[in-house]
């Protein structure tokens, strides 16, 4: 009983010191790779424990195995957009402009039923009250409701608000997303234009927002000291 006790602890710091470096995240926000090595770390963790005969190391090292193997993926899906997007995808609009996009729904095989639990998850019960909708690589969803439906802010009492979609990222880390300049149909000559008349080259972008309407937010990246 004492060596189960003591292979237990053991395990149960090895395995919160692994967690810890995968990062900080709940259980419903992990990504696809990052759960697999939950799972696996899990099952693991279990054989040492259950079966005394197995020497601790054989639990132990494929344990910081699997968290350096997942540390070094994340580094290069950090550098790589394309790897990052094989590995995790990317979110899908399901709702734009007030319209259920059906076809993206059959692609990501989400059923109405699925849609429905999800509204109600977050307080939504009509949906004829969402203008936006978007499944993040996770499989959550998240809504923005309509101005007419949405809570009153000062700023709406002044400006009326406005009925568009939210802005989209368009370029990430110096790499332009083609995928989302198609949704917000601007085209990749307004992009080529917008970095024109700001004398800034698509490189030295971090982060850049824009909406249907060309309004559009840049956020350069930070100088190495």
């Amino acid at each position: 009983m004492a060596i189960v006790l003591i292979r237990a602890v053991v395990l149960y710091i090895v395995i919160t010191f692994s967690l810890r470096l995968m990062g900080k995240r709940q259980l419903g926000e992990l990504q696809p790779s990052e759960l697999v090595v939950t799972i696996l770390i899990s099952n693991i963790a279990a054989i040492p424990v259950e079966d005394i005969s197995v020497p601790m190391i054989m639990g132990i090292v494929p344990i910081l195995t699997l968290v350096c193997l997942d540390v070094v993926m994340s580094g290069v899906m950090l550098k790589s957009a394309k790897i990052r997007k094989l590995m995790i995808g990317s979110p899908r609009i399901i709702i734009s402009e007030g319209k259920i996009l059906q076809k993206e729904m059959k692609r990501l095989r989400y059923s109405v039923d699925d849609l429905s639990e999800a509204m109600r998850n977050q307080q939504i019960f009509d949906i004829s009250e969402i203008q936006y909708a978007i499944v993040e690589t996770n499989g959550k969803i998240n809504f923005l409701l309509k101005k007419d439906y949405q809570p009153a802010e000062k700023q709406d009492v002044k400006a009326g608000g406005s009925t568009n979609d939210p802005p989209s990222v368009i370029i990430r880390d110096g790499i332009r997303d083609r995928d989302q300049l198609k949704i917000i149909a601007l085209g990749e000559d307004w992009l080529t234009k917008i970095l024109r008349e700001n004398g800034i080259s698509e490189s030295r972008i971090f982060l850049m927002t824009a909406d249907k309407n060309g309004n559009y937010d840049i956020v350069e990246k930070e100088k190495d000291k």
